[in-house]
Formats: structure tokens, C-alpha cells, sequence
């Protein structure tokens, strides 16, 4: 950890320990954390691949309370990283290494206001879990469809400020299109009442997508109407064995022309993933018979309470019948359906017990996946040699995939910039993205900047210092600091 300097101890003990004493005196002692036991928590991610150190954790309760913080920290010159549930992956919502930076968690934020089910939607305030949001859509006979992994520790609050992705993106779309209205507080500590639930207000600019994606540095989201939709009656899951990744292009167009928006999920995992998987997994099972090169895990729902399985079994004897997969298997039960998630979940958690996970998360257009892939296949069999694991799996349906490295636990930190730099310039060849889901974080900074073009960059530059000035919330992320600020 680095050494307290100088320049620390007169920040600590002047503008930090002003703003901290106010903030005791706005939210409560118990809730200015500054104790380091206390903070330990807030600075490290969920794969605790990242660490920084902030002054004091923060923990208000309203979104009045947050507007304090923020004037507050607006008249001290203190900066804010707002964080919910902590679970990202590009070290986004956690203090940089100086021990400057004060943490704004909005865990207490964490009431629903409002559920209609008529209406489709529910108000929930950042700091509900995804978990207590879809259960809470649940019991109203609706669905939210944001689902990922992460599902039990993440927040709603992060998910927005991310723009997460996950599992429905091919039918729901991302966590943007979800959104109805937001509350959000400004750098200047105003509150910003865009909160509605309206399918249609064409009025102007719609504000509310400033802040979507912006990493916490455009605004505080402090809670948001959600989109719900019908609950399914009838849900159907599939795992299919290809052998190559055209057959499981081939695949999805297929069930496109069968089912069109029914499917919800067509995902893409590869042999080595799996059985990672598998070994890692206590209990886990193989769905089908043996090992593949690839397996496609497809789900299909719809509101009518039977009639899909036999049209999905029809599709499925017809593909096998045409050599279009090897081999399939469809969820007979809960349990099975929860062990077919559970493969295409789990390879992370399985890898990461044999060593450092280093985090890809690219896409391309779908019809180049399998160029992508077939590279990747290429450029691990020399990775092979240097004991490093190339693992790609994701969303075909969406072009969003994963590639995951499988390194040594000590290994040279250069190691990932080469890994990385390699990968994103194939995808560039390939007109893709370098950052889908995940967000770009300080992990990201460089790679995002390098393929903006200036416009763009010259633009969310304007945003960032029209709307924060002072350069108070999360500084560092998503820009560039010398490009923040000129």
C-alpha cells in the first residue's frame, strides 16, 4: 500500500476532516465510515483484482441526504465515487490509491416507492438488489428482465450507471431500454426529478440518457422507473453441441426464423469453459452425452401456458436430423435448468480457483463471430506454450462474447496489456467494440480513448465539465483526467 505523504496529511487533516465532520452532523456518525476495518469492504472489488483507499465511506439513506453530500463535498473540494453493489469489472466504482477520494455508497437507498403492475413499472431507489427487484416485479406477476450473475449483490443503481447487459439483452434489451425515468443528483447538488413512467414524452432532449452509462460522473443516481413486462408461463431450455462456432451462427438464424422474439437467450460457451466448469462445480453434470468443441445454451419463452415445448422438440429432432448440431438436450426440470445455467455461470468462479482471471469483454457483428473465434483459436496455440488459457464464451444472439484468460496467479503485469492490446486490435480489424457491457472503468481508460473518435471525445468532455465543473464525481473514469478538464 503506498506510504502517507505530506500532501495526504494536510488533505486529511483540512478539507477531508471538514467535509466528514459536516457529514456527521447531515447523515450520522454511525453512517461516515473511517475506521479502516470499516472501509475495507468499499475499496476492493467483488474479484478483489482491484484495491484503492478512500478517506471515509459515506452511507446516506435519501436522496435529499445525497444532495447534502454532494453540496458539501461541491464546497470542500472533495471528490465522490458513488458505488452500489461493487460488482463491476473495469474498477469503476472503487477509490483510486491516493486516500483522497470519499466513497458515496447508496446501499441504504434501498426502498421500492412504487409497483404497477397495470402501468408496467416499479420505482426502486439505487441501492435495491437486482435479486429484490425482480422478486418484488415477481410477486406483481411481471418481470424485470435485467439478469446476470451478479444478480444477488449487485444494485440498481450500478446496473444503470453501467449500462449493464446480461442474459436478455437479445430479447430486452440493455439495462438503457429498461429505463422509464430517473432521480438523479447534480454535481451541483440539485436534484434532477426526471422520474416518469411515461412510454411517451417527446419534449425534447431526453435527459435521463446523460446519465445512463456514465460511470457516476455525469450524476448520483438515486432511483428510476422500471420497465416490467409480462411474466412467462411457459419457459423452455435447450443445450446444443456444435462443432464449430459458424454452426452455432448457423444455429441462432435458425431459431430466429422459428421463434423471432421469443428467444431470450443464445449463449455460446466453449469445450475447455465447460469442463472447467464442471470440475469446479460440485455437482455439476454435462447436459448431453460427451465433450464438444462448443455447446449453445438457448432459452425461449412466451406468455401462453403450453404449446412452445413440441414446436422447440420439432426444431431440435429437425437439426439434429440435418447434422446442424451434434447433440441436444432439452431442461426436463428446475434442477436442470438451474445445472445449464449453472455451466455457463460458473466457468469464472471454477477458473479463477486456478489462477488469474484477466477479463475480456468485446463484441462484433454476429455474422463475424466466427472469424473472431476462429483468430482466437489460432492465436492460443501459441499462447498454449506460455501456459496461458484463452476461455470465449457470451451473447451470440447480441455479438457480445467474453474472452477470459487464464493466467499464472504471479505473472508480469505487462502480461495484460499485451493479452488485451492483442485482442482489441483484432476486434478493430473487425469493426467491434472494445467495452459491451462491462463499462470502461479506469481499466479501460486507454483502450476507449485510443478508438474514440475526436468528436465524440470532444463532446464527452463538454458534458463532463459543463455538468461537473469542479470535477467532484469519479474523477478518472470513463475520461481520461487530462481529458476531463482542459
Amino acid at each position: 500500500m503506498p506510504m502517507t505523504t505530506m500532501a495526504d496529511c494536510i488533505f486529511l487533516n483540512t478539507r477531508a476532516e471538514t467535509f466528514i465532520a459536516a457529514c456527521r452532523a447531515a447523515i450520522g456518525t454511525a453512517n461516515v465510515l473511517t475506521e479502516a476495518t470499516d472501509k475495507s469492504r468499499f475499496e476492493h472489488d467483488f474479484w478483489n483484482q482491484y484495491r484503492g483507499r478512500a478517506a471515509a465511506v459515506v452511507r446516506p439513506c435519501t436522496a435529499i441526504e445525497v444532495a447534502q453530500i454532494v453540496t458539501l463535498a461541491t464546497t470542500n473540494g472533495v471528490t465522490l465515487v458513488p458505488q452500489a453493489g461493487n460488482t463491476g469489472l473495469v474498477n469503476g466504482g472503487i477509490p483510486d490509491q491516493s486516500g483522497r477520494q470519499i466513497v458515496l455508497s447508496v446501499e441504504r437507498l434501498n426502498r421500492i416507492r412504487t409497483v404497477d403492475p397495470a402501468g408496467d413499472y416499479l420505482i426502486a431507489e439505487a441501492g435495491c438488489i437486482l435479486d429484490s427487484v425482480q422478486t418484488t416485479a415477481a410477486q406483481a406477476n411481471r418481470l424485470f428482465p435485467l439478469a446476470m450473475g451478479s444478480s444477488g449483490s449487485c444494485r440498481i443503481g450500478g446496473n444503470i450507471a453501467t449500462n449493464a447487459g446480461g442474459l436478455n439483452v437479445l430479447r430486452h434489451g440493455m439495462t438503457r431500454d429498461l429505463i422509464l425515468g430517473l432521480e438523479v443528483v447534480l454535481p451541483n447538488g440539485q436534484i434532477l426529478d426526471l422520474l416518469k413512467s411515461l412510454r411517451k414524452d417527446n419534449t425534447g432532449y431526453d435527459l435521463k440518457q446523460l446519465f445512463i452509462g456514465s460511470e457516476g460522473t455525469l450524476g448520483i443516481i438515486t432511483a428510476a422507473a422500471l420497465r416490467l413486462v409480462a411474466m412467462p408461463r411457459e419457459r423452455v431450455t435447450l443445450w446444443l453441441a456444435v462443432n464449430t462456432p459458424a454452426d452455432a451462427v448457423a444455429l441462432f438464424k435458425t431459431f430466429r426464423d422459428e421463434f423471432g422474439e421469443l428467444i431470450s437467450a443464445f449463449e455460446l460457451i466453449c469445450s475447455d469453459g465447460v469442463e472447467i466448469a464442471l470440475s469446479g462445480l460440485q455437482g455439476a453434470r454435462r447436459p448431453v452425452a460427451a465433450a464438444y468443441p462448443w455447446h449453445v445454451l438457448v432459452e425461449v419463452a412466451w406468455t401462453f401456458e403450453s404449446g412452445l415445448r413440441p414446436r422447440v422438440e420439432a426444431v431440435l429432432e429437425d437439426l439434429i436430423s440435418r447434422g446442424l448440431c451434434a447433440d441436444g438436450a432439452i431442461a426436463e426440470s428446475e434442477a436442470q435448468w438451474a445445472n445449464m445455467w449453472r455451466l455457463r455461470e460458473g466457468q469464472s468462479e471454477s477458473a479463477s480457483k486456478l489462477g488469474y482471471i484477466l477479463r475480456g469483454d468485446i463484441s462484433v457483428a454476429i455474422a463475424r463471430i466466427p472469424e473472431l473465434l476462429g483468430w482466437i483459436t489460432n492465436w492460443q496455440a501459441g499462447l498454449a506454450a506460455r501456459n496461458i488459457r484463452v476461455l470465449p464464451f457470451g451473447h451470440v444472439g447480441d455479438g457480445n462474447l467474453h474472452v477470459n484468460f487464464l493466467l499464472a496467479r504471479e505473472h508480469d503485469e505487462d502480461l495484460h496489456n499485451e493479452l488485451l492490446n492483442a485482442l482489441h486490435d483484432e476486434v478493430d480489424r473487425l469493426a467491434g467494440s472494445v467495452s459491451a457491457e462491462h463499462g470502461v472503468g479506469r481499466a479501460k481508460l486507454r483502450a476507449v480513448a485510443q478508438r474514440k473518435p475526436s468528436a465524440a471525445s470532444d463532446l464527452a468532455r463538454l458534458l463532463k465539465q459543463t455538468l461537473d465543473p469542479q470535477n467532484i464525481f469519479n474523477p478518472g473514469i470513463v475520461l481520461e483526467e487530462k481529458e476531463a478538464h482542459l
